[in-house]
């Protein structure tokens, strides 16, 4: 593994495209279900500045229907070994064959919506490996997280929560430098939740890892906007939000359109450096 201190691996700002090889992510699914177009849209990412790109093979969209191992390393497989390890990537799965496989072929983060709570051969995976981990939060699954999400206080909540799963790879051989922590936006919350949570992102920024933020075109966006506006959030307003978590001290941005965030936020950073 290149670096194994994720603050040193992403200073921030830093970029994690997305790639999903699914028929039904909710933003780009079925578009690289091909695998060239994938390998394709990969090297875009990094050329327009992504730090990293997110290889998914299994939706985690509300609703969304789960896969098996297999089916999910169907999907992902011949795009990692398309890529040879030419390509910084961060696997978002939760299964620990689809994890060793991808780091087999190079990749250098493991991406669990789960925080390694799905399958328990995933931890032992990551320890192993060296590899970084993202830690994310979800109330419940991407099956029921949506049904009825209840919280007396989110923010002190979901901190609680990835304290715990900190304490927890501690515990089981994953030194705390190789932990990201995601605070789950729109897996598991109502929009006042999202609200909440977005607004209270210093809170878990305090807990001393670096933050990965998931705004990018969120429904949570598109309310915002009012009456009208589309369900899904734009690209503009989805560097919006982006800027308002940088401020408040996210260091990775896991976002579809790179060239347009990376321009947005070096001239927030540059301002609020300055």
């Amino acid at each position: 593994m290149p670096v194994a201190d994720a603050s040193l691996r992403f200073p921030r700002p830093s970029l994690m495209g997305v790639v999903n090889v699914t028929p039904d992510s909710f933003s780009d699914g079925g578009r690289f279900t091909d695998v060239a177009l994938a390998v394709a849209r990969v090297r875009e990412l990094v050329a327009d500045g992504a730090t990293i790109v997110d290889l998914g093979g299994e939706s985690t969209r509300p609703g969304s229907a789960p896969v098996g191992a297999d089916e999910e390393l169907r999907r992902v497989v011949p795009v990692l070994e398309a890529l040879g390890g030419s390509a910084p990537l961060s696997i978002d799965t939760s299964k620990a064959a689809v994890a060793r496989a991808a780091l087999d072929h190079g990749a250098e983060l493991v991406n669990d919506v789960t925080a390694l709570r799905g399958d328990p051969q995933l931890v032992e995976v990551v320890a192993e490996s060296g590899c970084l981990v993202c830690l994310m939060h979800m109330q419940g699954t991407p099956q029921t997280m949506q049904l009825a999400p209840r919280y007396d206080d989110v923010v002190s909540e979901v901190a609680a929560f990835l304290e715990q799963r900190i304490a927890f790879c501690v515990a089981n051989g994953i030194p705390e430098e190789r932990i990201v922590l995601d605070p789950g936006v729109g897996f598991g919350k109502a929009h006042e939740h999202n609200l909440a949570l977005v607004r209270g992102l210093a809170t878990i920024v305090a807990l001393g890892r670096p933050v990965l933020v998931g705004l990018s075109r969120k429904s949570l966006l598109g309310r915002l906007l009012g009456e009208g506006a589309p369900i899904r959030g734009s690209d503009a307003a989805s560097v919006g939000a982006a800027a308002f978590a940088l401020q408040q001290g996210a260091t990775l941005f896991r976002v579809h359109d790179v060239a347009f965030h990376r321009d947005a936020l070096a001239i927030a950073a540059a301002l609020a450096d300055g």
